[in-house]
């Protein structure tokens, strides 16, 4: 996977009101913060509009002030991994209180698979080993669940149509990889791909238990 800026960045940057060299700050907690991902980051941005910095927590904070680094942010980017572990860092170190200030003070929050379940209530996760299990200790900003990778792993899909028909996890979204959620405040505004054939899907909990899946219009984003 490609970790150079591409649309869905660009459309963040443009979310925070920050065109010309945006700051953007990412976290990979939920691999552990390895230093090969992280400067693997380094390299991707570099040489592009972004500013990018990093938030390390393992071992220990790699900054004295987080919130004041994060304050000073325009986007935040979380990696993906594992959303249980991730979600349990953030609050042993206070960080989802610091995460929310900044998104009410108008800081975008955006992220890949873990980092896109992170914000809701839950969703699908192999945080607890390969088979598939139901994730609900989101921090649930977004009051939906969250079903990614919906096209690329076989058991994403039943599985979010069982955990929501049980009512282990409310209605909500999912998406194909390739396409993303785009929220202004707790309101869904519309999904984006990078490219021809992502696309999102709204996931409702009918009378009978079953669950009613609709595609959403999906808009292709572009550099241009």
């Amino acid at each position: 996977m490609s970790l150079r800026p591409g649309p869905t960045h660009y459309l963040a940057a443009e979310l925070a009101n920050a065109r010309k060299a945006p700051k953007i700050c990412v976290l990979t907690q939920a691999l552990g913060d390895p230093e090969a991902r992280i400067g693997a980051f380094y390299a991707a941005f570099a040489g592009t509009e972004f500013t990018m910095s990093h938030l390390q927590l393992f071992p220990m904070p790699n900054v004295d002030d987080i919130r004041a680094h994060i304050m000073a942010q325009d986007v935040v980017w979380v990696d993906g991994g594992s959303v249980a572990n991730l979600c349990a860092v953030w609050r042993v170190h206070g960080l989802d209180e610091i995460l929310y200030e900044a998104w009410q003070a108008g800081i975008v929050m955006s992220g890949v698979s873990a980092g896109s379940i992170c914000w809701h209530q839950g969703g699908t996760t192999d945080s607890y080993g390969l088979e598939l299990r139901g994730f609900t200790e989101g921090l649930g900003w977004l009051p939906y669940s969250n079903g990614v990778h919906y096209d690329a792993e076989e058991q994403r899909r039943p599985k979010m149509h069982e955990l929501i028909g049980a009512g282990t996890l409310g209605d909500g979204y999912a998406t194909d990889d390739g396409a993303s959620l785009v929220y202004r405040g707790i309101t869904l505004d519309e999904v984006v791909a990078d490219r021809e054939g992502p696309l999102g899907y709204e996931l409702k909990r009918a009378e009978d238990g079953s669950v009613v899946e609709t595609a959403l219009p999906t808009r292709v984003l572009s550099l241009a």
